[in-house]
């Protein structure tokens, strides 16, 4: 029994030794752990925080640094990017941006919205916004078609005065999303979404060399998965023109056979 308590007190006094390494930060920033909203930013693609549609994050920094989110978007959505900066009390004029880049890193142009907007010397806040265009299942190569996957929002100052560098600065950012539906319905599907370490993890299930390559992939997504997309109204509106056409058929043809086969007049002597 003496063994035994000591053995245990021994493992107790290891676990409480370990507990503040096991505990510490993770190097890449993600979402916390109970559901709440990311209270900080990445600095880069690699370690941007990742958040999900619907959320308000919160991030403090310093005017110059890039700051770096992640959020999912999949096919027949219209992602709305909006972006809060919160400066010091005295500031010159400033210019802030925001960008928003696919799974494949390149930029998506914003349908409409200020992503573009120059802070007054007496101005407390700052708003941003970008309206994505609609994600599309499937595209051809040579386009830049917004493509299921992942996405990156940048928040950075521009133009900024040298006075101004490494002044603290906040920032919120939040991602909405409206469903379009069949208005924006392709024939076609990406065989997988662009994820962060879809393509690694791919090829290790396939049995190619680099089993031990470690890939992460991101680990958020929309509520009903991805490609939760493929069932939208196009359908609904397909079978009901289906049924009107054959109900056409049936009418033209009701009014246009007759009363039947005409009577035959016997010939007259």
């Amino acid at each position: 029994m003496r063994f035994i308590r000591a053995l245990s007190a021994a493992v107790l006094l290891l676990g409480v030794a370990a507990g503040p390494a096991v505990a510490g930060p993770s190097p890449s920033a993600s979402p916390s752990e109970d559901g709440g909203a990311p209270t900080e930013a990445g600095t880069s693609f690699r370690t941007a925080t990742e958040i999900e549609q619907g959320q308000r994050a919160t991030a403090n920094g310093s005017a110059g640094d890039y700051l770096y989110w992640s959020f999912p978007a999949d096919a027949g959505q219209r992602p709305t990017v909006r972006a809060t900066v919160r400066l010091p009390e005295s500031h010159a004029p400033q210019t802030w941006r925001i960008d928003v880049y696919d799974g494949l890193r390149r930029r998506q142009a914003c349908q409409w919205g200020a992503e573009n907007r120059t802070a007054a010397a007496d101005a407390a806040t700052l708003e941003l916004a970008c309206v994505l265009r609609t994600v599309r299942g499937w595209s051809e190569p040579w386009a830049n078609d917004p493509l299921p996957g992942t996405y990156y929002v940048r928040l950075t100052a521009v133009r900024l005065p040298t006075s101004d560098l490494g002044v603290p600065v906040g920032a919120e950012v939040g991602v909405d999303s409206k469903d379009i539906g069949g208005a924006a319905a392709v024939d076609g599907s990406l065989a997988e979404p662009l994820v962060p370490g879809v393509a690694v993890s791919s090829g290790k299930d396939d049995g190619e060399d680099g089993e031990d390559r470690g890939a992460v992939l991101s680990a958020i997504e929309p509520e009903d998965g991805w490609s939760s997309g493929w069932w939208s109204d196009r359908w609904v509106w397909t079978g009901a023109g289906a049924v009107l056409a054959a109900l056409a058929g049936i009418g033209g043809y009701a009014l246009t056979r007759g009363s039947g086969r005409p009577t035959r007049v016997p010939p007259t002597a």
